[in-house]
């Protein structure tokens, strides 16, 4: 599903400006894949490559079987259609309740108001949100609100969901929950791509960890525990 060859990522003109160098990774379908390191590893990086919103200094990505460094502006929401991306401020629209941020993701693609109407409550049951569907994200907790942002994620029926530190702002206990619902999100078939800090719950769940330091792909193990990788 996902192929990377030979991947750079140069910001500036000097070595310092690396960002990321030599990567290469296949992801398949149905795969969850927790992407971890130290700050300034490349993690975020990644996540901007994958979503086309920079390119590579060198090498290709291929999703879907298409080479996305080559895609013109006007495929490029094409491809963020199918997938669906989870940050860590959750970027929800103050002004609006639970109902309405998760049914802009459909508005912006020129979804209909039936469809529209039966999509958004049962992916917001999906995440446990039914009863708040009326709810501003001010009146909401924090997990609560990261809910939000994952069924904004999922309306539009991705293949692939990532999340870039969907945990960083939350306590423990709602990191185990979220990182729990990616997984339920996972065991339906979504590919789940993750790129965390968040140690205990990638040592938790034991999928597959990418390991980045300095830019460089370190690690790549299929049942590894973060922890003890350096």
């Amino acid at each position: 599903m996902i192929e990377i060859h030979h991947l750079d990522k140069q910001y500036g003109n000097d070595r310092e400006g690396t960002a990321l160098h030599d990567i290469n990774l296949v992801i398949d379908r149905g795969e969850f894949v927790f992407i971890v390191g130290p700050s300034g590893a490349g993690k975020s990086t990644l996540m901007k490559l994958f979503m086309r919103e920079i390119l590579p200094t060198r090498g290709n990505i291929k999703i879907f079987g298409r080479d996305i460094t080559r895609l013109k502006n006007r495929q490029i929401p094409f491809l963020r259609r199918n997938i669906g991306m989870v940050f860590q401020d959750f970027r929800l629209l103050s002004d609006r309740n639970v109902f309405e941020n998760v049914a802009f993701a459909l508005q912006v693609i020129g979804t209909s108001r039936r469809e529209i109407r039966k999509r958004v409550p049962t992916v917001l049951e999906m995440v446990g949100l039914k009863d708040k569907v009326w709810k501003k994200p001010d009146e909401l907790s924090g997990g609560e609100q990261q809910r939000v942002s994952v069924a904004r994620a999922l309306v539009n029926r991705p293949a692939v969901l990532m999340a870039d530190e969907p945990t960083g702002n939350l306590d423990p206990q709602t990191s185990s929950e979220i990182m729990d619902l990616f997984n339920e999100i996972n065991v339906r078939g979504t590919t789940v791509i993750v790129a965390t800090h968040a140690k205990e719950q990638v040592n938790r769940l034991q999928k597959r960890v990418i390991i980045l330091e300095n830019g460089c792909m370190v690690s790549d193990q299929e049942r590894g525990v973060y922890c003890n990788a350096y």
